[in-house]
């Protein structure tokens, strides 16, 4: 007979495969090494995630993550320069442009790639937004961090059609990333590199 685990058990597993790179294997470590935390530390990481969707938003201005419908850090900062957008396709992308240390502008969260076969088109992505940030401020560059693919080479140049409309410069990141890329993956030196080699699009 097949050996079967408790349903609880199993119910957690099955959750735990569903995160990015979670196998069943590592599913199953994982659950059998938070069956030996103590009761406390179980409930504190129930309540992290039960509250992680109350407590975690997206920032107004920009789409980065923030706390509790707040303007995040970087749009909060006094010391970001304003007049440079550097736009991403996804909030998790800003944290690996950060880690370079070398962007001191702002961010636009676009909220992917435009995806005809998908069904989503420019209206389903934020750049409306964005084009409407450009207006209201003193905006004299946007630097495009978009992936390398075929997608993200198409999104990038509708945007940036759509940008040069209004007198405003357009870069993408170059150097250092390789072609079909996704800067997710790319550490803080190829970062660096490829915003240094910015090139106009």
């Amino acid at each position: 007979m097949k050996n079967e685990y408790p349903e609880s058990f199993q119910n957690l597993i099955n959750l735990l495969k569903t995160l990015p790179g979670v196998g069943r294997r590592t599913a199953e470590r994982m659950a059998f090494s938070m069956l030996k935390w103590p009761p406390g530390k179980l409930l504190e990481f129930g309540t992290a995630v039960c509250e992680l969707r109350k407590q975690t938003t997206f920032c107004p201005q920009c789409g980065n993550l923030s706390s509790a419908d707040a303007v995040c850090g970087i749009c909060a900062s006094p010391a970001r320069d304003r007049t440079i957008i550097c736009a991403v396709e996804e909030a998790s992308q800003i944290h690996s442009i950060e880690q370079s240390g070398l962007f001191k502008g702002v961010y636009h969260v676009i909220g992917g790639k435009l995806s005809p076969l998908e069904g989503k088109g420019a209206g389903e992505l934020n750049i409306l937004n964005l084009l409407k940030r450009i207006e209201e401020g003193h905006v004299k560059e946007v630097i495009l961090a978009l992936s390398h693919d075929v997608e993200g080479q198409a999104t990038s140049i509708y945007i940036a059609e759509e940008i040069k409309r209004k007198s405003v410069h357009v870069t993408r990141l170059a150097q250092g990333l390789p072609a079909g890329s996704d800067i997710s993956y790319a550490d803080s030196a190829t970062i660096a590199a490829a915003l240094h080699g910015r090139r106009p699009l």
